[in-house]
């Protein structure tokens, strides 16, 4: 074989490689079933707060509970 000809099928292979490097690059993943993609564009979630009357609601009622329990265990 010349160099040439090795060249040649180099070049034959190269572009045989790129054309596969295309198609996978633009192939998309399909999403199966799990966690849902996030709604933001950044990717970042946003974190979520609590008002002050929420958080006094969930107070009462865990002190509620706790007092409920400490009454039936005597």
């Amino acid at each position: 074989m010349s160099i040439k000809q090795i060249i040649a099928e180099l070049d034959i292979e190269i572009a045989r490689l790129e054309q596969a490097k295309n198609v996978l690059a633009g192939a998309t993943v399909k999403r199966g079933p799990g966690r849902p993609k996030l709604s933001t564009d950044t990717g970042i979630k946003k974190k979520r707060t609590m008002s002050a009357e929420g958080r006094a609601r969930i107070v009462a009622a865990v002190k509620a509970r706790w007092a409920k329990a400490k009454k039936t265990s005597n």
